[in-house]
């Protein structure tokens, strides 16, 4: 039986791919890069009808939904924003006269305005040079009044320090981030860097450009050099035609009927400055495709109608997501599991790129990625070698830890309940840059990407008993594998220390992680009662023997750590004793924090409420735990108003390998003043 349903999960694969066309889901995505799509604009709003026409010409009953945005409107834990309008923009060098140039131009490259700029008249002002613009202390011997300022330093902070508390009137902003090894600081001289201001309300707002590596470093020689000299400062003329104001924001929605009230969600969002082909036209392509895809299957009777309806939602990346679950809440129940696609059509030569799988956390533990990533290797063995008795793909994929970032992290929070993995390609050399172009996108891939979404939403808009019983032996599976690769990096560590008291700590910890990861595992195997109610027995005996295979597995390992502490002249491994807290830990052992909306939380709006000493305070403590955003995300999933944040501490370094107390507890305290969390005694 087991065989039987993994040739159906096959031929579904081979139905599905004989129909998706990755050529028009580049055309797709050709068109959609057209368009400047920021959040709330003008732009976003043409591309989601663009999306909602393709629908309709497809057979597919799709609507355009409206959501406000505007300042002061939130959406569980996200604040709103209002919708931006820029129609022109330029920059130029006035003064010296020998080194008169455009810098900046809206028309020629959207790119080159920092996007939700104010507008400005055409004004003219002295270029500062920054180090980075960061610290209080730079700004100290500056006069930055009726000035620019120009920088690589983060750009909200700039702004803070800049412009609101010493006067500039705004940002030139010259940084490429850097993602090893596939992009180094100069690997793209003359690309520009997708940049944009995020208005929340009661800053002081400004205009802000964007120049490539190169210009910046001509400018940044031409400054010092006149500066050394003695010579008048460098200055240019800005010019920005732009509106802010309260507006809306679209989501785009379609269905797949089904037979029950059930749904699985695919997502994919739509914004970003034009041309953002990979990021995120790619996502938006494959799944306007996958819908045209399984639309067509369905009519010509070469797919049954699903039992479970699929749901598309084209979004405002991470915005739209949390408005429209607000705004639909009482529909999240339907929600059985989700897919989202981000940044997937890349052609992994130039891009450096990998087709990665993310898993959902270990806080919201399900069959979803475990699925999808054995629906990633079917479509990864295709190719055979020379003598043809074995097959590979030629693309590279893997699979990956939650790591956030897109739609996926909202609908995977437990709070929400929507377990969903993300398929992206990473890294990618042209990453929010002027240079991720329709040339960069690779319709092989597209149509890999695609057929792996039909695939998954399709098997599971279908599954009940046979396909949950087919699942569990997936997991179990990997399970095994899993937990066999765990437990000998524990061995591999165990007999490379020569200290006895070393391996006694190995081995507690070892004790402590196999603990986790059976709880991880047993709730992941439970999770497909989802699929279907009456399979209790099934699930018990998964779990059953998963907790065997830990079992043996563990105890293979204890008997190697004894025969190596015998090695050392030592007898038995004596018990840690218990450890001491510290005063950290004690703070956060008398701490249960308690949400106050669904889906995770973004204080950074909220922050505005706070005096500008308590945010300085603030992002001091922040720049010191580096770690503290991954911390953050994690700690707020295993919050369950139950448990203490000792407790989370300790179930997040079981996920990460990090640990932070301090940061936690000074964290949830912040969270706590800003009204976003309770915290109980």
């Amino acid at each position: 039986m087991l065989e039987g349903k993994d040739c159906m999960l096959k031929n579904l694969i081979k139905t599905v791919r004989s129909e998706f066309s990755g050529l028009a889901a580049k055309d797709h995505v050709a068109r959609i890069a057209a368009y400047h799509r920021i959040q709330a604009s003008p732009g976003f709003r043409a591309a989601a009808y663009y999306v909602q026409e393709a629908l309709t010409e497809a057979g597919i009953a799709a609507e355009v939904i409206s959501l406000p945005a505007q300042e002061g409107l939130s959406y569980w834990g996200q604040s709103g924003f209002q919708e931006w309008h820029a129609l022109a923009s330029t920059l130029e060098i006035v003064e010296p006269e020998d080194a008169q140039a455009k810098l900046c131009d809206f028309r020629e490259s959207k790119i080159s305005l920092i996007q939700r700029s104010a507008p400005t008249s055409p004004i003219e002002a002295e270029v500062v040079l920054l180090q980075d613009g960061t610290k209080v202390e730079e700004y100290e011997k500056l006069d930055l009044q009726g000035k620019i300022v120009l920088t690589k330093g983060d750009v909200d902070r700039v702004r803070e320090l800049a412009v609101e508390r010493y006067g500039a009137l705004g940002i030139v902003y010259d940084g490429m981030r850097e993602w090893p090894p596939v992009r180094q600081q100069m690997d793209l001289p003359d690309a520009r860097q997708y940049t944009s201001f995020w208005w929340c309300g009661g800053e002081k707002r400004c205009f802000g450009f964007v120049l490539s590596p190169r210009q910046g470093a001509s400018l940044r020689q031409l400054i010092q050099k006149r500066a050394q000299e003695g010579k008048s400062p460098v200055k240019v003329r800005a010019f920005v035609d732009s509106r802010l104001y309260d507006g809306a924001m679209e989501v785009v929605s379609a269905y797949i009927p089904g037979e029950t009230a059930e749904e699985i969600l695919v997502v994919a969002h739509l914004c970003h400055p034009e041309p953002s082909a990979n990021d995120n036209a790619s996502g938006c392509g494959a799944a306007l495709e996958a819908a045209r895809t399984l639309q067509t299957l369905i009519n010509a009777g070469r797919l049954s109608r699903p039992k479970r309806a699929i749901h598309f939602l084209w979004v405002p990346e991470i915005s739209g997501t949390y408005g429209y679950l607000a705004t639909y809440e009482n529909e999240i129940p339907r929600l059985l599991a989700g897919i989202n696609l981000d940044m997937v059509g890349e052609d992994q030569g130039p891009c450096g790129s990998v087709w990665i799988v993310e898993y959902p956390s270990e806080a919201m533990p399900s069959f979803v990625g475990d699925l999808m990533a054995r629906i990633q290797e079917e479509l990864a063995d295709n190719v055979k070698n020379l003598a043809g008795n074995e097959s590979f793909g030629l693309f590279r994929h893997g699979v990956s830890r939650f790591s956030g970032g897109s739609d996926h992290y909202i609908l995977s929070d437990p709070s929400v309940g929507v377990p969903t993995p993300m398929l992206i390609q990473w890294p990618d050399k042209f990453y929010h840059t002027s240079e991720d172009t329709v040339d960069k996108v690779s319709p092989s891939m597209l149509a890999n990407v695609g057929v792996a979404t039909v695939v998954y939403a399709y098997f599971l808009a279908n599954a009940g008993a046979t396909e949950a019983q087919w699942l569990a032996h997936e997991m179990l599976t990997r399970y095994k594998g899993v937990t066999a690769r765990r437990i000998q990096s524990s061995i591999t560590e165990a007999i490379s220390t020569d200290k006895v008291e070393e391996l006694a700590k190995n081995l507690h910890l070892l004790m402590k992680k196999a603990a986790y990861w059976a709880g991880r595992e047993r709730e992941a195997l439970a999770s497909l009662q989802r699929l279907a109610s009456d399979i209790g027995t099934v699930v018990d005996k998964a779990q059953t023997i998963a907790a065997q295979t830990l079992q043996e597995e563990v105890g293979r390992a204890k008997e190697l750590f004894f025969e190596r502490a015998k090695a050392l002249g030592a007898g038995e491994l004596a018990p840690m004793p218990p450890r001491e807290l510290d005063s950290w830990e004690e703070r956060a052992a008398q701490m249960i924090p308690v949400k106050k909306c669904r889906g995770p939380i973004s204080p950074r709006a909220f922050m505005r409420q706070l005096p500008f000493e308590r945010r300085e305070e603030i992002y001091k403590w922040q720049e010191e735990h580096k770690t503290g955003g991954e911390l953050a995300v994690l700690a707020l999933y295993w919050t369950d108003g139950k448990r203490n944040l000792l407790e989370i501490a300790d179930l997040v370094e079981m996920e990460s390998g990090l640990r932070d107390t301090e940061f936690l507890v000074k964290y949830f305290e912040l969270l706590h003043e800003l009204g976003l969390i309770a915290l109980a005694a």
